[in-house]
């Protein structure tokens, strides 16, 4: 995959940085829309497809994309279609630093070193040319102000930033409201991109059901199955040396 254009991770990333401050809105939430970032983009790139609420590896050939080939290995060992839930709620978190990397090494944004009580090290990201985040938000604009359906990836990535909560931030207060919510309609556009957000919403509700058992022998038909505890919780990823925001 050349670098001619971005990848809907690293969009989602621009889009979520503060250029005024160099920290990320909705932080907690930007690692789960990043791996469904990840997901849409390999299937764009025909690598993934769904099947049902489920991801299959359609084409294991490596994009040339290294953190999505990372991503694309790791769906290729599980063998089987994997439920996206499962896959955006599981340990791969942390993906907002490794993208804010990525980008750095890649020229798009620059880390600023400071402090925070004037002991912590913080680190700050401003991206270098604003007008790349301008042609992402205007790609967003323009389908909220027109109406006009959006190419896929641009219907993606508006699904995602509903999903991760960046609607408030992208368009504020009361008169922000109208385009917010045509920001959430927009997720119809893309079945994948729609499937992939809903995943999000439902890891950050806490609605990551497991895979309904069959009865067992002997079992009655319509008994109760036993309880099986609480749904499963995204894990958090172990606090890195230098806070980021």
């Amino acid at each position: 995959m050349g670098r001619s254009r971005r990848t809907l991770p690293e969009e989602l990333l621009l889009l979520a940085l503060d250029p005024a401050t160099g920290t990320t809105a909705q932080p907690q939430s930007l690692d789960l829309g990043l791996a469904g970032a990840q997901l849409v983009e390999l299937a764009l790139a025909g690598r993934i497809a769904p099947d049902g609420d489920r991801i299959a590896v359609v084409q294991p050939r490596p994009t040339g994309d290294p953190t999505l080939d990372c991503a694309l290995e790791l769906l290729r060992r599980r063998g089987a279609p994997v439920r996206a839930v499962h896959w955006i709620g599981g340990p791969r978190l942390g993906l907002r630093q490794v993208y804010l990397t990525h980008l750095e090494r890649c020229g798009m944004v620059a880390a600023v070193a400071g402090q925070m009580c004037g002991v912590l090290p913080t680190t700050r990201y401003q991206a270098t040319d604003n007008a790349v985040t301008r042609e992402i938000r205007g790609r967003l604009d323009s389908a909220i102000r027109t109406g006009v359906p959006p190419d896929p990836r641009t219907a993606a990535l508006a699904a995602l930033a509903h999903a991760v909560g960046l609607g408030k931030h992208l368009y504020p207060g009361n008169e922000g409201r109208s385009s917010r919510s045509r920001l959430r309609d927009l997720i119809r556009h893309d079945p994948m991109g729609g499937l992939v957000a809903h995943a999000v919403m439902d890891v950050q509700n806490g609605a990551v059901a497991q895979p309904r058992r069959q009865p067992g022998p002997g079992a009655r038909p319509g008994a109760p199955e036993p309880a099986r505890g609480v749904p499963m919780q995204p894990r958090r990823g172990a606090m890195a040396r230098a806070v980021v925001h």
